[in-house]
């Protein structure tokens, strides 16, 4: 009814029979002045379907979604400036059809890979949980590290095989486990594994971890071990977190660890070790962000310099911004399954003293995050 005032002189002589009856009577009052040359004509049908589509988009489903003037096929409606002939088809049923159920089935399989991605992280939290690798203490025995860890004031501890080894028995296993639980602790981890290219060796460590409770293995595996592992961490819902260790070692740059874990599992993912990275020449907060979504592990130490042959050092007093760490890990939503282990690995006979102050650092700094 209220039709725009600067409608084009030279319009077609020929206009089409087949013109529709129901023509929109609310027409828009903002249309601009400098129309294209090509311009695609209002329908009801093909806006249904652009608005249904963008919906997809905004949900997520980027793949299927393209702008209305991408979409144009046979079945559309044009205009052209300048030509004496104009087109009018409706839009066939058939291509909405298929528009829609192609683009409701890219986003059922975007709901899955979230589903997988949100499986293999755990339950999202803010909360941080900061544990102890039980390597710091590797010069004692294992009741007495134990004891020394709750003493600390460490709720968690992630083991190595040195003091709770992977071939242990059934009656090991549990023994240890009423130990961990009487102490008040709660085992995070476990490692650093090897895993190679056989796949029966690999699984024993995997039922080692189902018995014990283990949610995540901190592992060094060999290129040949992918396959198994992509089949054992679905059958046993168990994570693998590959380890760095520092100049030439396989994973010796994040990228190292990206590549490794690309096309794979989402449960196989990365424990960044913080100070094997500073060992190697990366930011330690560079890494966690590139690492963000595969990120289950994280060994907490510094060194004093950023070379291969290094000193260890009371956190924060080599190139470990602490606090950012901590900053970083909470906006990666670092799963409150994960595991950080602070990890000290000077004076083995005596790290008490330098164990509590690093603690202290952490604490400090996670509060401050």
């Amino acid at each position: 009814n209220n039709m725009p005032n600067n409608m084009p002189n030279n319009m077609p002589n020929n206009m089409p029979n087949n013109m529709p009856n129901n023509m929109p009577n609310n027409m828009p009052n903002n249309m601009p002045n400098n129309m294209p040359n090509n311009m695609l004509e209002w329908d009801p049908k093909r806006a249904a379907m652009h608005s249904f589509l963008k919906h997809l988009f905004e949900c997520g489903t980027r793949r299927i979604y393209s702008p209305l003037s991408a979409i144009r096929s046979r079945n559309t409606v044009v205009v052209r400036s300048g030509e004496n002939a104009m087109r009018s088809q409706d839009i066939s049923r058939r291509l909405f059809v298929g528009a829609a159920g192609a683009a409701t089935c890219a986003m059922l399989s975007g709901v899955q890979r979230a589903q997988g991605a949100q499986r293999a992280k755990g339950t999202e939290t803010k909360d941080l949980h900061l544990g102890l690798q039980l390597y710091s203490l590797r010069g004692y025995p294992v009741d007495e590290a134990l004891q020394h860890a709750k003493d600390l004031g460490f709720k968690y501890v992630e083991f190595y095989s040195g003091m709770f080894p992977t071939n242990a028995d059934a009656v090991a296993i549990a023994g240890m486990k009423k130990k961990v639980a009487d102490l008040g602790l709660t085992i995070s981890a476990h490692g650093v594994n090897e895993f190679g290219g056989d796949a029966s060796v690999n699984r024993k460590v995997f039922e080692f971890a189902k018995a014990a409770g283990i949610p995540t293995i901190t592992a060094d595996p060999s290129p040949e071990a992918f396959e198994s592992l992509d089949q054992l961490v679905k059958e046993f819902d168990i994570r693998i977190a590959i380890h760095n260790h520092g100049p030439k070692h396989r994973y010796n740059k994040v990228i190292d660890v990206l590549r490794a874990i690309e096309g794979h599992d989402d449960r196989i993912g990365a424990c960044a070790d913080l100070g094997h990275f500073i060992r190697s020449g990366e930011q330690p907060t560079e890494v966690i962000r590139l690492l963000k979504g595969r990120l289950y592990g994280i060994h907490l130490k510094d060194f004093k310099e950023m070379q291969e042959k290094t000193q260890g050092v009371i956190l924060g007093r080599g190139h470990l911004d602490v606090p950012a760490v901590f900053a970083a890990l909470k906006q990666v939503d670092f799963p409150s399954t994960g595991a950080i282990s602070l990890e000290y690995e000077e004076h083995p006979d005596n790290p008490l003293a330098d164990i509590r102050e690093c603690m202290q650092v952490a604490r400090d700094a996670l509060a401050k995050s």
